[in-house]
């Protein structure tokens, strides 16, 4: 029996190093993902390269039970099909620790307090946005452009431009040049 790792963290932007330390040095091999994990395997592609890898027997390791779904509903999902498949679970860390082949209350209860947590963590980041606006701040993460930026954008998309095109020139993801573009036809502050 060998372990397979999964790593996964929802957006490229979050690191997965303090996973990888985990599961590096233990498992065969460890595939990472940067996906939502509301998916289902069959749209996750490292997840699925770990059932195309792993031999029977395998154990499918992640760092803890919310590596699988972000909620309780979606991680219920991986895991009832993971068993389903015989695939077994090993969860390095957290209430639900340890080897799992079916489905068990303590698994359960792990995913649903890790759902709870990320609930608390929205409404917290929400309260803190209010709480700045009300002071006259504007909270939220740092702007992608600048006045010069936008500008930019703006005279690419004057001069015909797609959207793909002003991207890769300016420096910029597709959707930051859309809403630019977006808000400047709407008359609208940027974002």
């Amino acid at each position: 029996m060998a372990l397979v790792g999964l790593v996964r963290v929802s957006t490229s932007k979050q690191e997965t190093r303090r996973q990888h330390e985990d599961l590096d040095p233990i498992c065969v091999k460890v595939f990472e993902e940067k996906i939502s994990g509301k998916l289902k395997i069959a749209d996750r592609p490292a997840l699925r390269a770990v059932l195309d890898y792993r031999r029977p027997g395998d154990m499918l390791t992640v760092q803890e039970a919310d590596r699988l779904g972000r909620n309780l509903l979606e991680g219920l999902m991986v895991l009832n099909d993971l068993f389903e498949r015989g695939v077994a679970v090993k969860i390095l860390d957290g209430i639900a620790a340890g080897e799992h082949t079916e489905r068990s209350l303590i698994l359960d209860l792990a995913l649903a307090l890790a759902e709870d947590r990320r609930r608390d963590i929205v409404r917290k980041t929400k309260s803190g946005l209010e709480s700045a606006a009300r002071a006259g701040r504007r909270g939220g993460r740092p702007r992608v452009v600048d006045a010069d930026k936008r500008r930019a954008i703006l005279a690419r998309r004057a001069e015909g431009q797609s959207l793909r095109e002003i991207a890769r020139g300016v420096g910029v993801n597709l959707a930051v040049v859309h809403g630019e573009v977006r808000a400047a036809e709407n008359d609208l502050e940027p974002r």
